[in-house]
């Protein structure tokens, strides 16, 4: 796809349970499920209408043994992985999978940044005509967040590495600065210092859902956790932030279908802080 370069390309869940996190994301979503697996390899394609949005597979045993936890990982275009990767070792991140091809279909290479948050560098290999997602549609990511160490020295080095670059800045009250960035003039997400509570940096994806409470009703009753929210965000939008059964972190954002009593509190004291931005809590 032209101009892409930068922007979030493709998501991947990495889990410890295939079949219970198909089962957990296909009810919460209401993505389809199309099993994709190549010899040895379980591989699990999740489907919005007739689109694929991300992908499922297991965490490597090896992997596990090293401490690695079920996770989100997004993957970001360039358009030159080998590149990239070489890049990401000059700025002082560390290349976990060197650059790598899937036949006909992609090259990648998975990196952790200074501050250990992990992303991945993505190129299609036959990339066919299509139009660019709407970044609002039910399913799809539409805001990504890092939890940085130091936003300001991650900003600096995903700026030498994807070209990203500052837009509007939100004060977030006793959480700092929510500084937000673009690719090629689009904005695609933001980035803070993490609280304290937080123990490692980390990249949260936002997903699209129509109705906010019944996507956390339905977190609830697939096993997973809700760890904070309902909280209203400017634009009139409400988001939840949560752990899935496995532990994967994620947030949901969306409209509400009903306003009960008492969930205003949160935004009225929010803006008698003079917060502006998403409240941040766990």
């Amino acid at each position: 796809m032209a101009n892409s370069h930068g922007r979030f390309a493709w998501y991947e869940l990495i889990t410890t349970d295939v079949e219970a996190a198909k089962a957990f994301y296909t009810s919460v979503m209401g993505w389809g499920a199309w099993d994709v697996s190549p010899p040895g390899m379980a591989y699990v394609l999740f489907t919005a209408g007739k689109a694929s949005v991300s992908g499922l597979m297991h965490l490597p045993d090896d992997a596990r043994q090293r401490g690695a936890q079920p996770n989100w990982l997004g993957y970001v275009a360039v358009d030159d992985v080998d590149a990239a990767a070489d890049r990401v070792a000059r700025l002082g991140g560390v290349v976990h999978v060197p650059p790598t091809e899937v036949p006909n279909i992609s090259r990648f290479s998975v990196f952790a940044d200074p501050q250990t948050a992990r992303l991945a560098a993505f190129k299609w290999l036959n990339p066919g005509p299509q139009p660019p997602a709407d970044p609002e549609e039910a399913g799809r990511v539409g805001w990504h967040e890092l939890l940085a160490a130091d936003w300001e020295q991650a900003l600096a080095f995903y700026g030498a590495l994807f070209g990203w670059q500052t837009a509007d800045t939100e004060l977030g009250g006793e959480v700092g600065t929510y500084q937000m960035f673009c690719a090629a003039g689009e904005l695609v997400g933001a980035m803070l210092t993490k609280p304290q509570s937080i123990p490692t940096p980390f990249w949260l994806y936002y997903f699209n859902t129509d109705d906010i409470d019944a996507a956390a009703q339905r977190v609830k009753a697939g096993g997973g956790d809700i760890l904070a929210g309902p909280v209203e965000v400017p634009g009139g939008s409400w988001i939840v932030r949560c752990r899935d059964p496995q532990g994967a972190l994620f947030a949901l954002e969306g409209t509400r279908s009903r306003k009960p009593v008492g969930y205003f509190k949160g935004a009225a004291a929010r803006d008698a802080a003079g917060a502006g931005g998403r409240r941040w809590s766990w």
